[in-house]
């Protein structure tokens, strides 16, 4: 079995400054793995908001790194900055945007300002890639919402198989006929 490589970027001046400890990589981390007995190795950085910093990276991970899920915290509110989705639209092939719906839909729950949030997801290649809200506890909703819907898209790209701890997550791959 392939080990799956899942990248995870930081995307924020502050941390990416080592002005505070990177508390939303950190737990997308700690939730992939609570989520996943299969082994995976985390591709991790820290990264400035900057559009062409944030393509670049999403670019060498999907290309050149071989992450089939790149996941981004950070950068996807009206601040001026915020421009993580538009660095993901940019380098995708294609848009996967129910997954910005439901995220948006369950953060909606929990916060008003939900519908502040431009979360995205789309296809780069063999790489899915998500934004997350940058908060820790809004990380662990969204992956909550989305994630039983990643394992089987990254089968449909060929991937690497991701089994998950189905006490914890419960993905969703349709039975064959």
């Amino acid at each position: 079995m392939t080990k799956a490589k899942i990248g995870i970027v930081t995307v924020s001046d502050r941390a990416s400054a080592g002005i505070y400890e990177d508390l939303s990589g950190k737990a997308i981390i700690d939730v992939l793995n609570e989520y996943l007995t299969s082994e995976w190795e985390a591709v991790y950085q820290v990264i400035p908001d900057e559009q062409d910093v944030i393509e670049a990276t999403l670019i060498d991970m999907a290309d050149n790194q071989g992450c089939s899920l790149i996941v981004t915290t950070g950068g996807t509110g009206p601040a001026k900055r915020d421009v993580t989705p538009e660095a993901t639209e940019a380098v995708c092939d294609r848009m996967m945007p129910g997954f910005g719906e439901l995220m948006r839909a369950e953060s909606l729950k929990f916060v008003p300002t939900a519908i502040l949030s431009r979360q995205t997801a789309g296809l780069r290649a063999d790489s899915l890639i998500v934004n997350l809200p940058g908060k820790p506890k809004s990380i662990r909703e969204c992956l909550d919402a989305v994630f039983p819907a990643i394992p089987y898209c990254i089968d449909l790209m060929d991937g690497p198989f991701l089994e998950c701890n189905e006490e914890v997550i419960k993905p969703f791959r349709p039975k064959a006929k």
